[in-house]
């Protein structure tokens, strides 16, 4: 009996148009700790050699202040961990006979400063290999991951790179999420990695694989980045501002107002989105379970030019 072939959401996802800007949901509030890869569970905050009362503690943060990612890089002491704590930008080393202190201290907000081992300088950027979560992880994610690691040491760029549990998207691999700034990247070829470190570098994202500013809604996402795309084709880069106020809906479609400024120039554009249905598998395992359904996307489908002016200037 012939096999049949083996099937990965990542690439289905692709060959269908499934939207990769849009999805990059992601909670402001992280808690990332270092932990073996080999000891990952399914569960992105849970390893097998988790002890009870510090897999309890971690359940109780995760539902009441924070999302919590096990982490890892190459030579970490599997019994000391360094975690982050973001948009804080701190570090802490803990050894793991301490860790229920830090975790007690963490969740009923008194110091940590005996863990400290200080700010964290630059970006972290984190790259999902969770197989154990979904396959295309580990058939993506590692790769990419070693060859971030690789390009940054190289090129001296100013990243801390680790692998990390489930970022979202399973079907978007190969991702990524850039700290403090939480930009999120999905579908990262081994050629786009030069690009996206040198624009993040520069503090910019890399449009190609970018999924958008986690902070914004999903609509909001595709206006930002179809707001950084007319500006690119214009020769230009600029700060862009998302005015979700005044952003006015008209069943499916939704008008958002976008404002950009660069040195010597600010204007305002119109991004109209449209949500649409589309049939997927979220995941590698709903081939084996629930098959595809349907899922909400926003696309966005038009830019139009309000106005701009010199800076110094000021709409009439």
């Amino acid at each position: 009996m012939t096999a049949l072939p083996r099937r990965f959401c990542a690439q289905e996802s692709a060959a269908i148009g499934d939207p990769l800007v849009g999805t990059a949901a992601h909670a402001e509030r992280n808690l990332l700790i270092s932990w073996p890869r080999a000891k990952w569970l399914r569960s992105l905050r849970q390893a097998s050699d988790m002890p009870e009362e510090i897999s309890a503690l971690i359940e109780d943060i995760a539902t009441n202040s924070r999302r919590i990612n096990l982490i890892h890089r190459q030579g970490q002491p599997s019994h000391l961990h360094r975690i982050f704590l973001m948009p804080e930008c701190r570090s802490h080393d803990v050894p793991r006979a301490e860790l229920t202190a830090f975790l007690h201290a963490l969740r009923e907000g008194t110091s940590l400063e005996r863990w400290e081992s200080g700010a964290v300088q630059g970006s972290m950027i984190l790259c999902c290999t969770h197989g154990k979560k979904d396959k295309c992880c580990a058939k993506f994610g590692y790769r990419t991951y070693k060859a971030i690691v690789d390009e940054a040491s190289r090129h001296d760029h100013p990243f801390d790179v680790w692998e990390s549990t489930h970022l979202g998207g399973c079907r978007l691999a190969a991702s990524a999420v850039v700290f403090p700034q939480l930009r999120k990247y999905g579908r990262i070829g081994i050629d786009d990695i030069p690009h996206l470190l040198q624009a993040e570098a520069s503090d910019q994202p890399y449009l190609p694989c970018y999924r958008g500013d986690s902070r914004l809604a999903p609509p909001e996402q595709c206006a930002q980045v179809a707001a950084f795309e007319w500006l690119q084709a214009q020769g230009m880069k600029a700060i862009v501002d998302v005015d979700r106020e005044n952003a006015t809906a008209e069943g499916n479609r939704l008008s958002v107002p976008v404002r950009w400024q660069d040195a010597q120039r600010q204007g305002w554009l119109t991004v109209t989105c449209v949500e649409t249905e589309l049939i997927r598998h979220d995941t590698c395992a709903d081939y084996e379970s629930d098959g595809a359904t349907a899922s909400k996307v926003w696309r966005a489908t038009q830019v139009n030019v309000l106005d701009s002016v010199a800076q110094g200037q000021h709409f009439v």
